[in-house]
């Protein structure tokens, strides 16, 4: 199907899942064989972790910061995410669709939520299973990076995330990370085709 001269609209991907699954290891093997899948940086008033970069794994910004931004409405979608605020930029996601990129998204239940409120045209949903919750548990405690306390939060958090995966398009185990990503390589793929022949 013809569409003219008009420039391809870009596919946003909602790719949401328990603390612990894999999220981020999966989205570097995604732009590792995809690198046209562009990935989208959230603002996080949360303090880095090791390793972690602002501007490549979010926006550091202070909650003054973050509250001035949502009062400008500047959030796709924001939500308060293990007592921390967490939110993605809108421009900045609008910017790449226009210009025909994939853009994909690591947001949580809250803000899945929000962005498939706002029916945008094409969104896919996409949740990240753990093979078993036995498996994700242990992940938690082997990343040594939370308290008891806040391994508790995250553990109940994971069960109620867990009970919402159906309201998502499509679920993908992470049994292994590449095979993980190449499944959702190809759910891209198939959205695209349909898009192009006009089904969507």
């Amino acid at each position: 199907m013809s569409h003219g001269d008009a420039p391809p609209t870009g596919r946003l991907v909602v790719l949401s899942g328990p603390s612990g699954v894999g999220k981020d290891t999966v989205l570097q093997a995604l732009t590792s064989l995809e690198p046209r899948l562009r990935r989208s940086v959230s603002c996080t008033t949360r303090p880095p972790r090791p390793g972690e970069t602002d501007g490549v794994s979010y926006h550091f910004v202070d909650d003054a910061t973050f509250r001035a931004m949502i009062d400008r409405d500047e959030f796709l979608e924001w939500a308060v995410v293990h007592g921390e605020l967490k939110g993605t930029p809108r421009a900045a996601v609008q910017e790449a669709l226009a210009r025909g990129e994939d853009v994909i998204l690591k947001i949580d239940v809250q803000g899945a939520a929000q962005v498939r409120g706002q029916q945008l045209p094409g969104t896919i949903f996409i949740f990240l299973m753990p093979p078993s919750l036995e498996e994700l548990q242990e992940r938690l405690r082997r990343r040594e990076t939370e308290d008891e306390a806040s391994l508790a939060v995250r553990e109940s958090d994971a069960r109620r995330e867990l009970a919402m995966a159906e309201q998502y398009d499509h679920r993908v185990v992470n049994d292994n990370v590449e095979r993980a990503a190449r499944e959702i390589l190809g759910i891209i793929a198939r959205s695209r085709r349909r898009h192009e022949d006009g089904d969507g």
